[in-house]
């Protein structure tokens, strides 16, 4: 009689439900820390606003009301930069960044 070599089906069974305890255990870890990078983004976003606001007021000296087309005409923020904060809502409010 020869022996067959595989794994049996306990074992097959025993090996996919460890695989699937794994996938319940790390999934919700991800999109934890994907919630918390956006977080971070967004945050690290409105301080570079808030630092090229405060940048150009310094240079110009004004009084006026700063937007993101004036930020960007004077190329304290690239278009990429004023694209994303409005994607996360990012506004200018009294001259400080809000969300």
């Amino acid at each position: 009689m020869k022996k067959r070599q595989g794994f049996t089906l306990i074992e097959m069974t025993i090996v996919l439900f460890i695989i699937s305890l794994l996938v319940l255990i790390i999934l919700p870890n991800l999109n934890g820390q994907r919630h918390r990078a956006r977080h971070v983004h967004q945050t690290a976003m409105e301080t570079v606003v808030q630092g090229q606001v405060t940048a150009y007021l310094d240079d110009h000296q004004t009084t006026d009301h700063v937007t993101y087309e004036t930020l960007e005409k004077a190329q304290y923020l690239t278009p990429q930069q004023v694209k994303q904060a409005r994607q996360e809502g990012i506004k200018i409010h009294d001259e400080r960044p809000a969300h």
